[in-house]
C-alpha cells in the first residue's frame, strides 16, 4: 500500500502545478487582451525609439578662411608655449618685457635667436617642448617677444 501512496502523492503533486500553471497563463493572457484603447505596444516602442534616436548634439565645423590656413597666430603660440617660462623668468629665460635681458640676446641677431628656439639651446626644450610647431610658427614667437622685449625684428 505504501508504493499505492507514494504514486497518488506525485502524481496529485504535478496536477498542483500543472494547474497552477496553466491557471497563470491564463490569467496573464486574459489580462493583456482586455485593453480597450486599441493601441498596440509595439506601435509605442516604434515611437519612442524614433524619439530616442535623434542625435543630442551637432558639430559645427568651421569656414577655411586663408587666415586660419592651419598655422597660429604669434601671440597665441607665446601664451600657450612659451610664456610657461619666459612671462615668469623660469630656469633664467629672459623675460617677456624685460629689454635689460633681451639686450644681449637681441645682439645676437634674428637668425641665431630663432635657430635656439627650434633647436634648443640649454635648459630650453627645442620648439620650446611643442614639437607639433613648425619653424615658421617658431620663428614667428621669437619675432613676437623679441619686439615686446625693445627689439624690432
Amino acid at each position: 500500500m505504501s508504493k499505492q501512496s507514494n504514486l497518488r502523492g506525485v502524481v496529485e503533486a504535478v496536477s498542483v502545478v500543472l494547474v497552477s500553471f496553466f491557471g497563470a497563463v491564463l490569467i496573464i493572457s486574459l489580462l493583456m487582451s482586455n485593453k480597450s484603447d486599441g493601441t498596440s505596444s509595439n506601435a509605442m516602442v516604434v515611437d519612442n525609439s524614433e524619439q530616442n534616436t535623434q542625435p543630442v548634439a551637432q558639430v559645427a565645423v568651421a569656414d577655411e578662411s586663408p587666415a586660419s590656413s592651419g598655422s597660429i597666430s604669434a601671440e597665441k603660440i607665446v601664451q600657450a608655449n612659451c610664456a610657461m617660462c619666459h612671462a615668469a623668468g623660469l630656469m633664467n629665460a629672459p623675460k617677456i618685457g624685460d629689454a635689460g635681458q633681451w639686450a644681449p640676446r637681441i645682439a645676437q641677431g634674428k637668425e641665431t635667436l630663432i635657430s635656439h628656439a627650434i633647436n634648443g639651446i640649454r635648459t630650453m626644450p627645442a620648439k620650446g617642448g611643442n614639437a607639433a610647431l613648425s619653424d615658421e610658427e617658431v620663428a614667428a614667437a621669437v619675432v613676437h617677444m623679441v619686439n615686446a622685449s625693445g627689439g624690432s625684428f
